[in-house]
């Protein structure tokens, strides 16, 4: 299928397939004999692999790990298993980081009714008051 084809069939735009090829996620396809690129069904289900993984949080460096760890299916899965633990631990501490915000935000946001001026405005002090601790 050209890459186009390609494309729709996984839901990604035809720059993001040339981008995975230059960044090694992707092999470089097959030519025709015109020179048109042809994909298969292997490139489909690697790129939904691909797909899935940043979903999951994974940057294109372990997506890469982790595409190696599945072209040796007969291989301990301790690898993986210590790769999605490791995601795990980041995205708990950037929840963490997030609640801290969030709990930020809703005090300096419950000291201002909005009737106030910008100048006299609570968040914008607190803002401002945070630049120069």
């Amino acid at each position: 299928m050209t890459r186009t084809a390609l494309a729709r069939r996984v839901g990604v735009n035809g720059e993001t397939i040339r981008f995975y090829e230059s960044r090694g996620l992707l092999p470089e396809p097959a030519r025709t004999a015109a020179g048109y690129r042809q994909y298969g069904g292997a490139d489909a289900a690697r790129l939904v692999f691909i797909k899935r993984s940043q979903e999951l949080g994974f940057t294109l460096e372990e997506i890469k790990e982790l595409l190696s760890l599945h072209a040796a299916p007969k291989r301990s899965s301790r690898q993986v298993k210590a790769l999605a633990e490791s995601k795990v631990s980041e995205i708990a501490a950037r929840i963490r980081d997030l609640r801290r915000v969030q709990s930020a935000l809703r005090k300096i946001s419950a000291e201002c009714d909005g009737s106030a001026t910008n100048d006299e405005c609570p968040i914008l002090r607190a803002l401002s008051n945070s630049c120069h601790e």
